[in-house]
């Protein structure tokens, strides 16, 4: 008998593992080279562990063959990559919006690493994403992660056949949701830079001998800070409202 509880008890922990360990490579912040694998892996247990006694109900039997369990497995696999995935498509917007920022101002070529895209990236990209990172865990959005991963268990339940129709489908509309989030979070600074352009072609028209380059750079430069200073909150409230509906579809409160 005591065998037996604990046979179930380990492969519940081991099914819901799955699913919540695999999220966690892929969750904005968690995923992070910053974070320490240890942690990252600790934190997962910790979680899976917690949940393991409120959702075991909802978990299907003990597999009667090594292939059934392998099955099961992977679409528990594939359930956490597509939750943690939704974090990554989302992020993608505000690095979208730096990046174009960045080219607009003229500091595209100053690159640095960017610790929430795991790759370089230019100085305005880096340091929208990491302000993004910040406010996500500031205003308790990984709470909604966590229990878009909680809720998932009632729409995605373990053992049934997975929609990977919608699952590339609902991927894709985020891809270009995001796209479009992206420019709406830089329109600002591009409605500055065409008038700024449109102006400095006008001056070369009027003055052919003004070195536009060396006059006209210090003011682009200075005036997407300066636009960027003074919209950048609104700029963020537009992607945290954004993250919050793109998980807080996938809860059932």
């Amino acid at each position: 008998m005591l065998q037996e509880f604990l046979t179930l008890n380990i492969f519940s922990l081991l099914l819901i593992f799955s699913r919540i360990g695999t999220s966690f490579l892929l969750l904005p912040g968690f995923s992070s080279p910053a974070v320490n694998v240890r942690i990252r892996l600790f934190a997962a247990l910790g979680i899976s562990f917690v949940l393991t006694p409120i959702l075991s109900n909802s978990l299907p039997g003990l597999p009667s063959s090594a292939l059934d369990m392998a099955v099961l497995l992977t679409g528990e696999v594939i359930v956490g990559a597509f939750l943690g995935a939704l974090g990554r498509f989302m992020v993608a917007a505000i690095q979208m919006a730096g990046t174009i920022i960045a080219l607009i101002s003229a500091m595209a070529n100053a690159l640095i690493q960017d610790p929430v895209a795991e790759e370089q990236s230019s100085v305005i990209s880096n340091f929208l994403s990491t302000i993004a990172m910040v406010l996500i865990f500031a205003t308790n959005l990984h709470h909604t992660m966590f229990q878009a991963l909680v809720d998932s268990y009632v729409l995605f339940v373990p053992g049934q056949p997975l929609p990977f129709g919608d699952f590339s489908g609902h991927l894709a509309q985020l891809l270009v949701d995001s796209y479009k989030i992206g420019l709406q979070i830089a329109a600002p600074l591009i409605v500055t830079a065409l008038l700024y352009y449109v102006s400095l072609g006008l001056l070369g028209r009027l003055m052919p001998a003004l070195p536009l380059f060396l006059f006209g750079m210090p003011f682009q430069i200075a005036g997407q800070i300066w636009i960027l200073m003074i919209s950048l909150s609104t700029m963020m409230m537009v992607f945290l409202k954004y993250f919050d509906e793109g998980y807080r579809v996938f809860t059932t409160s």
